[in-house]
């Protein structure tokens, strides 16, 4: 399975009143990874969906709020499919830059569905899954 990871930096403007990150960031951090691994994976779901008439609406979302971020810390990002053949199933993790350690663990769940109605597949299809799994 594929896993691909990126580096941030946090924005002043991402925290609260606390001075931490505000938690619905964290899913903002989760996509870019999320995007970035697709990217890396040759996926271009804007472009996929234009062609082949796909979509790959997200229906869940976990996030476990280990640590909090602050100001100025850089982090790395990594995403990791899991899964990619009923759905797609992503694993999150980020962890500071400087040290090392894990301060937020996440996942994300992908169904695909078919324009123009949205019907619901029951598999991904076999060249996303190919992709994703890094299978040729």
């Amino acid at each position: 399975m594929q896993t691909h990871a990126i580096r941030l930096t946090i924005p002043f403007h991402d925290l609260d009143p606390l001075q931490i990150v505000w938690h619905g960031h964290y899913l903002k951090y989760f996509d870019k990874a999320r995007f970035a691994l697709f990217d890396h994976c040759g996926i271009d779901l804007l472009r996929y969906a234009e062609e082949h008439g796909w979509l790959f609406p997200i229906t869940r979302t976990s996030t476990k709020h280990i640590l909090p971020l602050r100001c100025r810390d850089a982090i790395i990002v990594s995403a990791r499919v899991r899964e990619a053949h009923i759905r797609i199933v992503l694993d999150f993790e980020i962890r500071r830059a400087a040290d090392g350690v894990v301060t937020t663990r996440g996942q994300g769940e992908q169904v695909a569905v078919r324009l123009p109605g949205m019907d619901l597949a029951l598999q991904i299809p076999p060249d996303i899954e190919a992709a994703l799994s890094g299978t040729p």
